[in-house]
């Protein structure tokens, strides 16, 4: 295979001019090793870059061109290069053999051999000058130790101790020098792997706090700025004043609607009960009663069978004494004096709470008439059937306490009977009347009316 370059002053095909219609470029290509491959001879020079006289050009040169001494790189001397070299007979890429190997432009390859050839140590666009040639084996200095590249799992995960780093062997270097070594195996990569999802400023966060100095003491007037301005300004504190007073009155008016509704009617009861057993007790005893009692002296009981009501009944209508202890008041005082039920004539008149304080008059609206109303005595019961009832008036409307009371229907004089409460519930503002008519009395020596026993 004839030279590409022939010596100075000797024509050949490759001379200036050589390629004419005449079958010349041909002839030139069919002396090729391999026409498709093998570059022109022209294209292993730069136009622009040519090196000097006497050195070839081109990268691409075989490992026996270069020399081989043990499979270690030697220089060749500068009349072997000068000569005629021979066009090489394939492609050769030691760059690209090297970054495709050892995933880094400039990293040496292993023992400095590629393929049993001895391979050139080309660095990267970045990397230092390269220093002199590798010593190879017989030379009396050490090899390069190059750690074999461990096989990440994918391109992302690659860390930087996973990655091979030549060190001299033998040389005695530090650790801190040479970088990292690759330790651990597939699950130490995974762990550094996840690590890098976590935020890198949390370990860092939580070193200044341990390490954090104490903060320097303040100043007196440093103290009371500060004191003063942790305190809370006017409008917060007047605020806070204002919802605790709100929340206490709303506790406190809590506090009164249980009491109203729900205690008093229990201390009622209570109180009521027990006058009703006292009553009874002197009636069984046989104690005679006057014929006048004092304010607040029990002398009788009402029985309402249909709405359940057993009730004592007391000489006046004193709030206190009387309506508020869970009894019933009878008007016998001043103009509002009435009758006794066992007066021939006249209109036994009473008085009831309607809601809270025992309520015995809580349901007498649901009366109809016909409905019996029982007023045990010492010596007799009177029954008297429900014939009226007014729902509203006004509380001044003293006549419907008369002997014959006005609105009630009644004609003339009789044995009526008057209950009186405040209406609507739960206020005071107005009464309510029901009337009833006397249509029995029977001697308790006779026994219960049959209102009672049925």
């Amino acid at each position: 295979m004839t030279s590409p370059h022939p010596p100075a002053g000797q024509e050949g095909p490759y001379a200036q001019g050589a390629y004419e219609p005449d079958g010349t470029f041909e002839a030139a290509v069919e002396q090729l090793a391999d026409p498709l491959n093998d570059p022109l001879p022209r294209q292993l020079m730069d136009p622009l870059n040519d090196p000097p006289p006497g050195q070839h050009a081109s990268p691409w040169f075989r490992a026996e061109a270069a020399g081989v001494d043990g499979g270690v790189l030697r220089e060749m001397p500068q009349e072997a290069a000068q000569g005629p070299v021979e066009p090489p007979g394939e492609w050769y890429d030691p760059e690209g053999y090297q970054r495709d190997w050892y995933g880094h432009q400039g990293q040496a390859a292993p023992a400095g051999q590629v393929g049993g050839q001895a391979a050139a140590v080309i660095p990267g666009p970045g990397d230092p000058a390269p220093g002199p040639a590798a010593p190879g084996p017989g030379s009396g200095q050490p090899l390069l130790d190059v750690s074999p590249v461990r096989s990440d799992e994918t391109v992302a995960l690659r860390t930087a101790e996973t990655r091979s780093v030549p060190r001299p062997a033998g040389s005695g270097a530090s650790a801190s020098a040479l970088g990292p070594s690759p330790t651990g195996g597939r699950a130490e990569r995974r762990r550094a792997a996840k690590g890098r999802g976590r935020r890198r400023d949390e370990p860092a966060r939580a070193v200044e706090s341990e390490v954090s100095e104490p903060a320097a003491p303040m100043s007196r007037l440093e103290a009371r700025r500060a004191a003063r301005a942790a305190k809370d300004s006017p409008a917060v504190v007047a605020s806070r004043v204002v919802g605790e007073v709100f929340i206490t009155f709303g506790v406190l008016m809590l506090l009164f609607v249980t009491y109203q509704l729900w205690w008093t009617n229990v201390r009622a009861d209570q109180m009521a009960g027990r006058e009703t057993n006292k009553i009874q007790d002197d009636w069984a005893n046989g104690e005679r009663s006057p014929g006048a009692f004092e304010p607040g002296q029990g002398f009788a009981i009402m029985h309402i069978p249909k709405l359940d009501v057993v009730a004592p009944i007391a000489e006046g209508i004193d709030k206190e004494k009387v309506l508020d202890r869970g009894m019933i008041g009878h008007y016998a005082e001043g103009k509002l004096k009435t009758a006794m039920p066992s007066a021939e004539q006249g209109n036994f008149a009473v008085a009831g709470h309607r809601n809270t304080h025992g309520e015995p008059f809580r349901y007498i609206n649901k009366l109809e008439p016909g409905d019996p109303i029982v007023i045990e005595t010492q010596d007799a019961y009177y029954t008297y059937e429900m014939a009226q009832i007014l729902p509203q008036t006004s509380p001044s409307n003293v006549a419907v306490i008369d002997e014959v009371p006005a609105g009630s229907g009644f004609t003339g004089p009789g044995r009526y009977i008057t209950l009186t409460t405040c209406t609507p519930e739960f206020t005071s503002t107005y009464r309510m009347i029901v009337w009833g008519k006397m249509v029995d009395e029977r001697p308790r020596s006779k026994g219960k009316p049959d209102a009672l026993v049925g």
